[in-house]
């Protein structure tokens, strides 16, 4: 009888996917060469895989418990809270890195970011579709920390061969520390066994609180960070005179310079620094005062309250040679035409170009505001940054709920991990390095967004513990599934579906859904079902 029923759950499927066509997504394969560059794997040739167990059994109810809607690619996680971004890319993906707020809401009902001991990473090759990789624990790298917040990091080759990571972090608001690790998720370590700026340290004038690293590395492999936040007592708001600038050691754990001033005007906190086209870029966030008639910048407007500003330069510790160019990113609950429809908070960004585009890695309080809180626990969003590549200049833009376009497709045929999603409803995870993705409740899923089943499919694979059911569905988490696995076992096992049903076109979204709590999903992938690759897809859309 159970299979009676699997048979007829797959041939409604194929039914529903011939009739709609292709499904929408943002971009479009017209050649073999995504997959002959991600070496696509012909068949099932592992040994130990599982055959899927068959009990008949059904997910009747889909849980509604998803902030993060299938449309907006914004905030990258749909159930992590993470800020103050930062970025580095290796071996072809973009990670980011950001404050662990997350780990202050499982501990406390407001956030003031005093629980916060740990950082997060994420990571995507397709700018839409994120992996969590898990938190850093920076309190067990580095037991003398007060908090780890805001980090900024840099990578490089060294004479081992190897890539060399520097995560650079704001120890509470007291200075800022430095592990480092050979790998973009670790293991991590503490090289200085303290920190590498603190308050009152020798040379260090005028910087109540040396906290919010930059870090970047020039064309001649120099190394900078700035840092710094707070008002001195003169009130003189427009010309604070606290963030600092610093050449940096060969060896990226000391410094090679004075404490230079960059006069940033009406400056608060959130530094960071990038290197582009022999440039150096400081950024910042501005502070909440109103603004009078003390601004003195002929020819720039005052920046909007708590936006981010920028200056540049090619002499970076000159002082008198940082350039002051304007705002460039309103606070979230602002933009262009006055009040947003996000809420006010705190603002820092970061800015980067992967695969020939600009990006700003931002935060604001979306998710929350999705989940209807109030207490501060910020997320980590993406948006285009429209910098002008002849002129340096970048004209002042605002947040988005829409987010950014996903410019490559999954390759379903390799695997996957199982915490890579866009969205999801009732999904946790464990607090270890690479987790799975943990369903916490009945009917729980997670959407991938855009997979292009150039081969269609004939078999779904997929690395799982627990004791239930993954179906596996295509572009609506109501369709009726095209594949399941049926599975009980203790330790991780690669279980193989039955059959796959059959369906038309290219271009498809991937629901996975659970059918009770604490089934985890490692990884995935799917055997390919046709000999020859299909034609692409007519059209795309969302």
């Amino acid at each position: 009888m159970g299979k009676k029923i699997r048979f007829t759950a797959f041939l409604c499927t194929a039914v529903l996917l011939t009739a709609s066509g292709c499904s929408k997504g943002e971009w479009r394969n017209d050649e073999i060469d995504f997959f002959e560059n991600d070496k696509i794997i012909e068949y099932i040739t592992e040994e130990g895989i599982m055959e899927s167990l068959n009990n008949g059994n059904i997910i009747e109810n889909i849980s509604q418990n998803s902030y993060k809607t299938e449309l907006n690619a914004n905030p990258v996680s749909p159930n992590i809270f993470c800020a103050d971004p930062t970025a580095v890319e290796y071996d072809g993906r973009l990670y980011v890195y950001g404050t662990n707020d997350h780990q202050q809401s499982e501990e406390s009902a407001e956030n003031n970011y005093s629980r916060i001991k740990s950082l997060v990473v994420f990571s995507t090759d397709d700018m839409v579709n994120w992996i969590y990789h898990g938190r850093i624990d920076v309190g067990e790298i580095a037991p003398w920390i007060y908090n780890s917040w805001a980090p900024s990091i840099v990578s490089r080759v060294e004479e081992d061969g190897l890539t060399h990571f520097y995560l650079y972090f704001s120890n509470s608001g007291a200075g800022v520390g430095v592990i480092t690790s050979t790998d973009p998720v670790g293991p991590w370590t503490d090289p200085l066994g303290g920190p590498l700026v603190y308050a009152n340290m020798p040379g260090l004038e005028n910087c109540p609180n040396p906290f919010d690293p930059g870090v970047c590395i020039d064309e001649n492999g120099v190394g900078w960070l700035s840092f710094g936040g707070g008002t001195n007592t003169d009130n003189n708001n427009v010309h604070t005179n606290v963030p600092k600038i610093v050449k940096l050691g060969k060896d990226m754990l000391s410094f090679d310079s004075e404490f230079v001033t960059i006069d940033s005007p009406y400056f608060f906190e959130a530094s960071e620094l990038n290197y582009i086209d022999g440039t150096y870029y400081y950024t910042f966030c501005n502070d909440w005062h109103k603004r009078g008639e003390d601004w003195d910048y002929e020819g720039i407007p005052t920046p909007p309250t708590c936006s981010m500003a920028y200056l540049t330069t090619k002499t970076p510790l000159e002082s008198d040679s940082w350039e002051y160019r304007g705002a460039y990113f309103y606070n979230a609950g602002e933009n262009a035409d006055g009040v947003s429809g996000l809420r006010w908070a705190n603002n820092h960004t970061h800015f980067c170009e992967y695969k020939g585009v600009s990006y700003i890695i931002h935060h604001t309080l979306l998710l929350e505001e999705l989940m209807k809180g109030k207490a501060g626990f910020r997320s980590i969003m993406v948006d285009y940054l429209p910098m002008d590549p002849k002129t340096g200049e970048i004209p002042i833009t605002a947040a988005s709920k829409e987010g950014v376009s996903q410019i490559k497709p999954i390759n379903p045929y390799l695997y996957n991990s199982g915490a890579l999603m866009f969205t999801s409803a009732d999904i946790g995870y464990e607090k270890v390095p690479n987790p799975a993705a943990k369903s916490t409740a009945n009917g729980a899923w997670i959407y991938v967004k855009g997979a292009d089943f150039g081969y269609g499919a004939s078999e779904f694979i997929a690395e799982v513990k627990g004791k239930g059911r993954i179906e596996v569905r295509l572009d609506d988490n109501s369709s009726a599934p095209a594949a399941f696995i049926e599975f009980d076992c203790s330790d991780y096992t690669k279980i193989r579906s039955n059959d796959f049903a059959k369906f038309e076109g290219r271009n498809h979204n991937i629901y996975f859904v659970f059918s009770g709590e604490g089934i985890e999903l490692k990884s995935w992938r799917f055997a390919k079902g046709d000999d020859k690759l299909r034609p692409a897809d007519s059209q795309k859309g969302d």
